[in-house]
């Protein structure tokens, strides 16, 4: 049996410690905002924030993240950063068919959470791992400034 603290609240688990959480968060916890995209770390779809640093959990053992705290998509609007990003989401219509924007918004809300005023580099080098097939990465880019500018 394991702990989890997922937004704010304690989950116990009964789950082998090898399983990723990605699957402990969408099959057992039942918060199916993070997506599966790839299961090797390279698409960005199954971001989440452990401890406040964005963290790929398709391949994150269990056994691995101890009593850190996770935030997913379901509950990062309650960061000041989270909440921005959404809103500049929202307003700059970035998501298309929106499957890998749960990621990419941890990702730019990481991003801001520690660097509330980025350049173009950081934004390259934090969104770096988050794939879009659809291509937004303008609206991304775009949406990110907006964030900082709105004091995320």
């Amino acid at each position: 049996m394991a702990r989890l603290k997922v937004n704010g609240q304690n989950h116990d688990v009964d789950v082998p410690p090898d399983m990723p959480l990605l699957w402990v968060l969408r099959d057992v916890v039942g918060l199916t905002g993070t997506k599966f995209g790839c299961g090797i770390a390279q698409c960005g779809a199954c971001t989440i924030l452990l401890d406040g640093k964005p963290v790929r959990s398709c391949v994150l053992p269990m056994a691995a993240v101890g009593s850190r705290g996770i935030i997913t998509i379901e509950a990062v609007d309650a960061m000041p950063a989270g909440k921005k990003v959404q809103e500049a989401w929202t307003a700059l219509e970035v998501p298309q068919c929106g499957y890998c924007q749960s990621g990419q918004i941890i990702s730019a809300t990481g991003l801001l959470s520690r660097n509330p005023d980025p350049g173009d580099a950081d934004i390259d080098a934090a969104m770096a791992g988050n794939i879009c097939r659809c291509g937004t990465y303008p609206r991304i880019r775009a949406a990110i400034k907006q964030a900082a500018k709105a004091g995320a």
